[in-house]
Order: structure tokens, then C-alpha cells, then sequence
């Protein structure tokens, strides 16, 4: 075998080529099959890390809020329930139910997902490659532009209703 040939079936069968992190790795969506940021290709997409038992829940209203002003003139706003700070609920049937009952969300959610680390879904790994973010905390947010690069990320203190979000959320839909 020619040392080129040999050595380019050795990268190809490297695990860590195969498994590189991805923007449109697909979720498993919370009402069953999948959903990727690639069914959103041309939308902004706010990409939020949820967690039912967290002192910043409550922002569950205020993302509902900002996906019905701005969903009609193309905003997604996806929530991704995580239990990587243990403040989930133990099935996503009872984040669904959690959610509607309490919030009556209906914007776009994730199965629980991890968003940290080396069991990182690869949309985060993604992220936390290229801009050098990962969630620190529950509701960390990430404004993907319509081009699908990062545009801005905001702490959980950011409320989905505050200034900063819905400055950089106008700016993205005016593109």
C-alpha cells in the first residue's frame, strides 16, 4: 500500500475525526423523532439549556413570550432541558408535562440533553470548539444567526425579554 493511500484510511478510521462536533448533529425532539438546526437553516435560532428545578425557571415565560412577538417574522426558540447541573426532572414525558402545565409552552423542545463536557451533545461541543462557550449553568442562551454562526451568547441571568436578547434577536431578523 502507498504511504498516502495508508495514511489517509488511517485519519478516515481515527475515532475523534469521525465523532467531531457538529451545528446540525440532530436533537431528539421531546415529542418524539428528531429536529436539527438545519431544519432552521435561514431562521435565527435562540438555543436555550432548560432545567424544570432551577431558580431561573421562570424564564420558561419569558421565552414563550419572545418566540410568539418575533416567530411570525421567522425567530426560533429552542429549549434544550438538561439535567448537567442535576435540577431536571428524571423523564422528558414529566419536562413536557411540566412545561405545558406550567408555562403552556409550545415553542420547539429537546429530550433532555446533556451541554457540557465530554457527554456534550454535539450542537454544544460545536460551540464550546468554535466560540469557546459552554453553558455555565441552566438557561444559558445561544443566538445562531440565519447564516448558522454564533452570533451572541448570554448567561442565565439574561432575561429572554431584556435588552440584550431582544437587541441582537431585532438585529438578526432585520437581515
Amino acid at each position: 500500500m502507498k504511504p498516502i493511500l495508508a495514511l489517509s484510511l488511517m485519519l478516515l478510521a481515527t475515532p475523534a475525526m469521525a465523532a467531531s462536533p457538529s451545528r446540525d448533529a440532530p436533537f431528539t425532539n421531546i415529542d418524539g423523532g428528531t429536529l436539527s438546526l438545519a431544519d432552521y437553516r435561514g431562521q435565527p435560532v435562540l438555543v436555550v439549556n432548560t432545567a424544570s428545578r432551577c431558580a431561573y425557571t421562570r424564564q420558561y415565560d419569558g421565552l414563550q413570550a419572545l418566540w410568539d412577538r418575533y416567530r411570525a417574522a421567522g425567530l426560533v426558540v429552542l429549549a434544550v432541558p438538561s439535567d448537567d447541573f442535576a435540577q431536571e426532572l428524571g423523564s422528558a414525558a414529566e419536562v413536557k408535562e411540566f412545561c405545558a402545565v406550567n408555562f403552556d409552552l409550545t415553542l420547539p423542545m429537546t429530550d433532555i440533553t446533556p451541554v457540557r463536557g465530554d457527554a456534550a451533545h454535539p450542537f454544544y461541543a460545536w460551540v464550546a470548539e468554535t466560540e469557546g462557550f459552554s453553558p455555565a449553568w441552566n438557561f444559558n442562551k445561544i443566538l445562531i444567526a440565519r447564516d448558522g454562526k454564533v452570533v451572541a451568547t448570554f448567561g442565565s441571568g439574561a432575561d429572554p425579554l431584556g435588552r440584550a436578547i431582544v437587541t441582537a434577536v431585532e438585529a438578526e431578523l432585520e437581515q
